[in-house]
């Protein structure tokens, strides 16, 4: 049997609005295909899913996957719905405890929110990934969707999920990321 990587995340990683084969996640798959065969991707994103809610279901993933790596894209849903950025920073915290116990690495996928719920809670909310990434020693990625968000031909209709033409760019960010861990 492989090696596997589960992504834990919300509807960005789960494809919403688009077929799931033009997803970021297939499109890892598709590259490790390239270099690193021996590994699968399992995806157990859910569109609308708080840290919370990975922070629920990660114990059961862990245990069936065993994963080598654990991709971890949540927040988003979180700062969408006003919720307090010291929980969201908890159960972030709480999910990398529980990979790096199973003996899994991290990486995290970091996100940021509109900026029309005002400026101090945008930068209390983006701080979270920086901060917890050093304080828990872990790789992370700078806002996923830089230079996508604001580009409307990159994004779907509804204003907030990036379209097909947006994912290979999404794991162009990730990519590097991740192939340190593989090594």
């Amino acid at each position: 049997m492989g090696k596997s990587i589960v992504v834990l995340g919300d509807s960005i990683s789960a494809a919403y609005g688009i077929e799931v084969r033009q997803g970021w996640v297939a499109l890892v798959q598709q590259k490790l295909q390239e270099s690193h065969k021996d590994y699968a991707v399992n995806n157990e994103s859910i569109s609308g899913d708080t840290s919370a809610g990975g922070l629920a279901r990660i114990d059961n993933i862990l245990l069936r996957h065993k994963p080598e790596i654990v991709i971890v894209e949540l927040g988003a849903n979180d700062g969408l719905r006003g919720l307090s950025p010291a929980i969201l920073k908890s159960n972030l915290a709480e999910i990398i405890k529980r990979i790096h116990k199973s003996g899994a690495k991290a990486l995290l996928l970091s996100m940021r929110i509109p900026p029309n719920y005002g400026k101090r809670y945008t930068e209390m909310f983006y701080n979270i990934y920086p901060d917890l990434a050093k304080e828990q020693k872990i790789p992370f990625v700078p806002f996923i969707l830089e230079d996508i968000a604001l580009a409307k031909e990159l994004i779907q209709q509804d204003g907030l999920h990036p379209n097909e033409k947006a994912q290979g760019m999404i794991v162009e960010k990730i990519w590097p990321h991740l192939e340190k861990l593989l090594k």
